[in-house]
């Protein structure tokens, strides 16, 4: 039989390629699970987060956007957007806003702080046209711009024109 005819031998698993698979896969599930940055965003949305921030790149951490991922009704949904911040003059959130991918307008609202304010947090109920992403932004007194952003599910869609 010639060499060619012949199986494959199969080659014993070493410590090493068990090594090289666990590290892969660890990357694997880092960027699966990893927040959207910027430039992750879609275009028009990341123009509208760019505009709030002045051009600066928002950073991920500080901000929590507190939503359900999966949504019922899209006419009344309850959004909390709080910043980590002690909220003092030395450091202070100066701007919130939440920002959406597909309603018919982009920001969703925006609201103006300061270190009188007390708490970073604001809380209010919202209309999804669809199943989108939506983005809560924070501009802090320094220049910075921190986010975080959420993927919803939404079941019964809100803020769509009726069809002639």
């Amino acid at each position: 039989m010639s060499a060619a005819c012949l199986p494959p031998v199969a080659q014993p698993t070493t410590r090493r390629t068990l090594m090289a698979a666990a590290a892969g896969l660890g990357v694997a599930a880092l960027l699966a699970t990893r927040p959207a940055r910027a430039a992750d965003l879609p275009p028009e949305l990341a123009v509208a987060v760019l505009g709030f921030t002045r051009g600066v790149p928002p950073r991920e951490g500080r901000v929590l956007l507190e939503i359900a991922e999966l949504v019922e009704n899209g006419n009344a949904v309850p959004v909390t957007v709080s910043v980590t911040s002690p909220m003092t003059n030395a450091d202070h959130v100066v701007a919130l806003a939440l920002f959406n991918e597909r309603n018919p307008q982009r920001d969703v609202f925006s609201a103006r702080l300061g270190p009188r304010s007390g708490r970073a947090r604001v809380s209010a109920r919202i209309r999804l046209a669809t199943s989108q992403k939506l983005v809560a932004v924070a501009r802090m007194n320094d220049g910075s711009c921190w986010s975080h952003s959420v993927d919803v599910i939404v079941t019964l869609a809100a803020c769509i024109e009726g069809e002639s």
